[in-house]
């Protein structure tokens, strides 16, 4: 809110808790003109796992950014919305749903087909917990994040030798720059790797509920790079 003389009270939350604001482009100093870039080589699907589960990055295959993209996991956190007092799981698809004109599927194909046409590498990267759920594990430390961030650029996390995750079914890192190994693969910081087993079947039960209302359109290829169920994770 603001007053009479228009200055904003930025410590007013009735409206909202997460104020944003518009203003032209050429208000930027230095800005480019038309802000028009070229293809990049990187794309990053950002997401905050308050279960726990999900690596701090993932290196995704085309058919696992389509899912990913479609899925838009990602957790409300406290302090973003109004009455939201702990994380709570939530999908948006191609994490803009209520923007879309087209089916969701439609985006991701378009994402894939210019994967594949410039060689551009998909990364899912996560800031959520670590070492545990909300309430017992810890977010992931900002510094480590940036160090992904860093190393995926440099192009270092791309020769990096990975794992995949039996539940996920993601390409998980097991080496990157300034981050400690252990944390890569999430399952190593639970103190008890049968909750942390129980919790990733919760978060794949989400995805698959989720999934189902874009399934009839979704590809084989798409359907297919979602996380596992329990019987075949088991294989």
């Amino acid at each position: 809110m603001y007053d009479e003389k228009r200055v904003v009270d930025f410590s007013d939350a009735s409206i909202t808790e997460n104020t944003r604001a518009s203003y032209p482009i050429e208000f930027i100093p230095n800005a480019k003109i038309p802000c028009i870039g070229g293809h990049p080589k990187n794309i990053i699907l950002l997401t905050c796992d308050a279960f726990g589960v999900l690596p701090p990055v993932s290196r995704l295959s085309p058919a696992q950014a389509m899912y990913h993209f479609i899925s838009g996991y990602t957790a409300k956190v406290a302090g973003t919305e109004q009455g939201v007092t702990e994380p709570q799981a939530t999908f948006s698809a191609c994490f803009g749903a209520a923007f879309l004109v087209w089916h969701p599927t439609k985006y991701a194909e378009m994402l894939a087909e210019k994967m594949r046409q410039h060689g551009s590498h998909a990364w899912l990267v996560n800031t959520g917990w670590s070492g545990g759920a909300y309430g017992v594990g810890k977010r992931i430390n900002l510094k480590y994040t940036r160090a992904i961030i860093d190393a995926i650029h440099s192009g270092e996390l791309t020769e990096a030798p990975t794992e995949v995750d039996p539940r996920l079914g993601l390409s998980v890192p097991m080496q990157c720059p300034g981050v400690p190994a252990e944390i890569l693969m999430p399952k190593s910081t639970w103190p008890s790797a049968q909750e942390y087993d129980a919790t990733a079947r919760k978060l794949a039960q989400l995805f698959g509920e989720n999934f189902a209302l874009y399934a009839d359109v979704a590809s084989e290829e798409i359907r297919r790079a979602g996380p596992l169920e329990p019987a075949d994770a088991a294989k």
